[in-house]
C-alpha cells in the first residue's frame, strides 16, 4: 500500500476516524487499532511477511522481559546475541543469500575452479531493514540498562510495526517512540494541521520531484551507450533529486501522518543538499540510520577515543556497513567506499565538525566560500549516486567513463524544460525553509488565511497537473 495510492487514500481516513472517534477514551483500543492497522498495511504486500515480522517482535518483547530479571552477565549477553543473530540472520537470508552464494561461485571460478551452488527465488520483505534495526535497538538499549523493558506486548507490537514509518523510517529508537504508546493521546487541531502540510510536502517531492526526474533518470541510465556526456551529466542530477524527493518525501509523510495520531518521530532529513562538507551531509542525510550506526557500531568499535588508525578503520567499516545495508550489490559497497574516502580528509585534519549551523544562517544568500563549499560537496555526492543507480559496477565506470567525452560541453539532448523549472522551485522553496523541521512549515504563517490557502491550494494543484503517468514505488521498499 503506497502513500500515494487510492488505497492509502482511503485506508488512512478510515484508520484516523476509528482512532479518534471509536478508540479514544480507551489507550489500550486505541494502541490495538495501529497493531491492526499496521498489519494490515503491511500485510497489504504480502500477508506471509507478516510472520517475519510477528516473530521477531514476540522474540525481542520476550528478551526484554528475560533481561529485566536476569542479573547474571553471560546470561545476559546469551539474551542479547540471540536477539542479533535471529534479526540479523533473517536479514542476511532474505536479502544476502543469493549475493554471498554468487560471488562465492565467481571467486572459485578465478582460480579455473568450477563449483555448482543453487540460488533460491527469495521475495525481500518490504521494510525488513528498517524494522530489524528498530527492534534491535531497543534489544541493545534494555540490555544497556538505558530503557527499561516494556512489559505491555501490545505496546511494543505497535512501536515495531507502527504503519507510517514501518517499510522505510524513520528508524525510531525505543527510547522516543515506545513511551508515547503509554501515554493518553489527546486530538490538537495545530498539531494535525502541521502533520497535513508536512504530508503535503512529502506528496510534492515524491509525485512533483521524484517521479517525474525518475522518468528522465531511468530512460538515460538505461540506455546511456545513446547519450552524450553532458546528457548523462543531466541523468546523474535526475537521480540526485528523485532519490532525495523520494526517500526524504516519504520521511515527510510518514512523519506527517504520525503527528495526525498524536505521535512525534524524529526529523530524518535536514535539508542535506545544502551542506558544506560530506560530514555535514551526513549528519542531514538519513539521519535516523546515521546515529544508528553511530551508537550501535561506530561507538561500540571505539569511536574516536583511539588513535588515527582506529578512527579511520572504524569510519570505512561504518561507511561499508552502511552501504551493504542499502542492498546485496557491490555497487553500494563502492559507493559507501567513495563516501569513506569522501569523509577521510575531513577525518584527519579533524574539520569533520566544522559545520554544525545552519548555511547561511543570518542571511538569504550564501557567501561566496559557503555556496563553492555547498558545489563541491553537492559535485561529490552527484558522482557517488551513479554508484547507488548503476545496475552493476561495470556499468557505473562505463557511464562515467562515457561523460569524459568531447560531447560533454554539447548541450544534453534530453533537457526537459518543465522538470527543470519544477527541480529549481523546489530547490529555492527548500532554501528558504531551510531552518525549519520541513521546507514549508512556517511559509506565510503570518498571513491572511487567503494568502495560506492560496499557496497550499497551489502545491496540491501542482500534485494533479505534474503526476507522472506512471505510479513509481518509494526507492528505499527495496532496502
Amino acid at each position: 500500500m503506497l502513500f500515494n495510492s487510492l488505497d492509502f487514500a482511503m485506508f488512512l481516513p478510515i484508520v484516523f476516524v476509528l482512532y479518534w472517534f471509536v478508540a479514544a477514551k480507551d489507550l489500550k483500543y486505541q494502541n490495538l487499532l495501529l497493531v491492526v492497522a499496521s498489519y494490515v498495511f503491511y500485510g497489504w504486500w504480502d500477508w506471509r511477511f507478516l510472520t517475519l515480522i510477528a516473530f521477531s517482535s514476540i522474540l525481542d518483547y520476550g528478551i526484554g522481559l528475560r533481561l529485566l530479571h536476569e542479573e547474571n552477565e553471560l546470561k545476559r549477553k546469551a539474551f542479547l546475541w540471540l536477539s542479533i543473530c535471529v534479526n540479523i540472520g533473517f536479514l542476511g537470508f532474505f536479502k544476502y543469500y543469493n549475493f554471498f552464494v554468487e560471488n562465492f561461485i565467481d571467486a572459485f571460478s578465478l582460480f579455473g575452479t568450477k563449483i555448482s551452488a543453487n540460488t533460491l527465488h527469495i521475495i525481500l520483505p518490504v521494510g525488513i531493514s528498517f524494522y530489524t534495526f528498530q527492534t534491535l535497538s531497543y534489544s541493545i538499549d534494555v540490555y544497556r540498562r538505558k530503557l527499561e523493558p516494556t512489559k505491555d506486548v501490545i505496546s511494543f507490537l505497535a512501536f515495531v510495526s507502527f504503519f507510517p514509518q514501518l517499510v522505510a523510517g524513520p528508524i525510531e529508537r525505543a527510547t522516543n517512540l515506545l513511551p508515547q504508546f503509554y501515554k493518553k493521546r489527546q486530538f490538537h487541531y495545530s498539531q494535525a494541521v502541521d502533520g497535513c502540510k508536512q504530508i503535503l510536502w512529502g506528496l510534492f517531492k515524491k509525485i512533483v520531484i521524484a517521479d517525474n526526474c525518475a522518468q528522465y533518470a531511468n530512460t538515460i541510465f538505461n540506455n546511456s551507450d545513446n547519450y552524450s556526456g553532458s546528457t548523462l551529466v543531466m541523468g546523474a542530477l535526475f537521480f540526485t533529486f528523485q532519490i532525495y524527493g523520494d526517500f526524504s518525501g516519504y520521511s515527510d509523510i510518514a512523519i506527517g501522518i504520525s503527528r495526525l495520531f498524536g505521535f512525534n518521530l524524529k526529523q530524518n532529513f535536514a535539508f542535506p543538499y545544502f551542506s558544506r562538507d560530506m560530514a555535514e551531509f551526513w549528519r542531514r542525510w538519513h539521519i535516523s540510520l546515521s546515529t544508528w550506526f553511530r551508537d550501535y557500531l561506530y561507538i561500540p568499535l571505539g569511536g574516536s577515543r583511539g588513535g588515527t588508525w582506529m578512527k579511520v578503520r572504524n569510519t570505512f567499516i561504518i561507511f561499508l556497513v552502511s552501504g551493504f545495508w542499502h542492498g546485496a550489490n557491490w555497487t553500494f559497497i563502492v559507493w559507501g567506499l567513495l563516501n569513506a574516502l569522501y569523509f577521510l580528509p575531513l577525518l584527519l585534519t579533524k574539520s569533520n565538525r566544522n559545520n554544525l549551523d545552519v548555511v547561511a544562517e543570518n542571511a538569504n544568500v550564501p557567501s561566496v566560500k559557503e555556496f563553492l563549499q555547498m558545489v563541491l560537496t553537492f559535485s561529490l555526492s552527484v558522482f557517488a549516486w551513479i554508484f547507488f543507480r548503476a545496475e552493476n559496477v561495470t556499468q557505473a565506470f562505463l557511464y562515467i567513463k562515457s561523460i569524459f567525452q568531447p560531447s560533454l560541453i554539447a548541450l544534453p539532448t534530453i533537457r526537459p524544460t518543465n522538470v527543470i523549472v519544477l527541480v529549481i522551485f523546489f530547490i529555492l522553496l527548500e532554501w528558504f525553509g531551510r531552518r525549519n523541521q520541513y521546507a514549508i512549515e512556517t511559509f506565510f504563517i503570518n498571513k491572511p488565511r487567503i494568502v495560506k490557502w492560496g499557496f497550499y491550494m497551489f502545491i496540491i494543484s501542482l500534485l494533479f497537473i505534474f503526476r507522472a503517468e506512471e505510479q513509481q514505488e518509494f526507492i528505499y521498499f527495496q532496502f
